[in-house]
């Protein structure tokens, strides 16, 4: 068991070298679930991501063994930054091995903060194994979970949660290699016996899951996921030791469940997360993870950093879950001015026209027959299936998705 003070003196190192993130309520969420629901904005925090806590503790904490060489990690984009910022503060250097796949937007960030990029590896794994590689020619390796400094610096979120929530029943975060969960953990059950701690995980990719159900770590295959940041296929060996001990459950999430919770916690609250963060709030979307109806609950939004193309396909796949971007055909009788009596059918039912595409040519249609793609804005579902409905009340012939 790591004491306290452990934590205590990481939080010491890491004053005035980190932000303390804040902690919103969100009532609108609390509606919703049934229960008292706080964000800890960990999305805010230097880099985008909590990752910078762990790395300036390990940097700080090993300063005088780092030689001039410096360090090195892997990551797929936000450890990858937390090093390269944490050591450029530190005045040590950095190169950082990311998997040839890692956003270009992470790429970039890595840079600017001063980080030596290499891309090798089509895993986090085999990139792992160069960073290690790396580190036998004189540079210091800064594992992204499993690590102890790293796990400590990490668990430091739990000391400013319990500094402003009272009746604190339970924390849900994001598990990937498990260090954010490790170092929170230890630190609330320390801190509180009774807090329920909470694993989420996207189902493409349940390392934890599986190695806490079956009481062993292995690897297990990783399907590609929006929450990029924590398809690890492998948990860690000491984070995994803290999860037996003090993890409850670990929760998963589907791919529409976590697009849906990035779409809410964007319109509802104001708060970007990345796949990796949203993740927490897709768990209960869900149903896999009820918060209890007294006691406080803690989501820990991890990072918000994901990269603007990906933004817009992950907002607009929510929008469809939730029909509220509907795709439309409707066959015409070709001749002048139905298209437009169309059109002011839809305005009647106060549908959004986004797209819209015309077509004549149509195979094993009537020459007399043209065909009209229409992607609508609605308001939900039940609008959407009022908008079909009265449309094939009003003659047309639709399809839709």
């Amino acid at each position: 068991m790591i004491s306290i003070d452990r934590f205590n003196q990481a939080r010491q190192i890491l004053a005035g070298r980190i932000l303390r993130t804040p902690l919103l309520y969100s009532a609108f969420l609390s509606r919703l679930l049934g229960g008292e629901i706080y964000l800890k904005l960990e999305n805010l925090q230097k880099t985008g991501s909590f990752k910078i806590r762990g790395a300036t503790c390990k940097i700080i904490n090993k300063r005088k063994e780092i030689k001039s060489n410096g360090v090195v990690a892997a990551s797929a984009g936000n450890h990858a930054q937390g090093v390269a910022l944490a050591a450029g503060e530190a005045g040590v250097k950095a190169t950082i091995v990311m998997p040839e796949w890692a956003s270009i937007s992470k790429q970039e960030a890595t840079r600017a903060y001063g980080g030596e990029l290499i891309l090798f590896g089509r895993s986090i794994q085999e990139s792992l194994a160069k960073a290690k590689e790396l580190s036998q020619s004189g540079r210091m390796f800064i594992h992204p979970f499993d690590d102890e400094d790293v796990l400590i610096g990490q668990g430091t979120v739990a000391l400013e949660i319990f500094e402003e929530v009272d009746n604190l029943k339970m924390i849900v975060v994001p598990v990937g290699g498990g260090g954010l969960i490790a170092g929170i953990a230890a630190a609330a059950k320390t801190l509180c016996p009774k807090v329920k701690i909470v694993g989420a995980q996207a189902a493409g990719c349940p390392a934890a899951y599986q190695a806490l159900r079956d009481g062993k770590i292995r690897t297990c295959p990783a399907a590609v996921s929006i929450a990029d940041g924590i398809s690890v296929r492998k948990i860690g060996k000491q984070p995994f030791a803290v999860l037996r001990q003090w993890v409850q459950q670990i929760a998963l999430a589907t791919e529409e469940q976590i697009a849906s919770a990035i779409l809410m916690l964007l319109e509802k609250e104001k708060v970007l997360a990345e796949g990796a963060g949203a993740v927490v709030l897709a768990v209960l979307l869900g149903k896999a993870v009820r918060p209890p109806v007294r006691g406080k609950t803690v989501l820990i939004i991890s990072g918000g950093n994901v990269d603007s193309p990906l933004l817009d396909r992950i907002l607009r796949k929510g929008l469809v879950e939730h029909g509220r971007v509907m795709r439309l055909w409707v066959y015409l009788e070709d001749f002048p001015g139905s298209l437009a009596r169309l059109l002011t059918r839809l305005a009647d039912l106060k549908a959004n026209v986004l797209n819209i595409r015309h077509s004549r040519n149509i195979r094993h249609a009537s020459l007399y027959l043209s065909r009209v793609e229409l992607e609508l804005e609605t308001r939900g579902r039940s609008h959407l299936e009022q908008i079909a409905a009265e449309l094939k009340q009003s003659g047309y012939t639709v399809e839709w998705e």
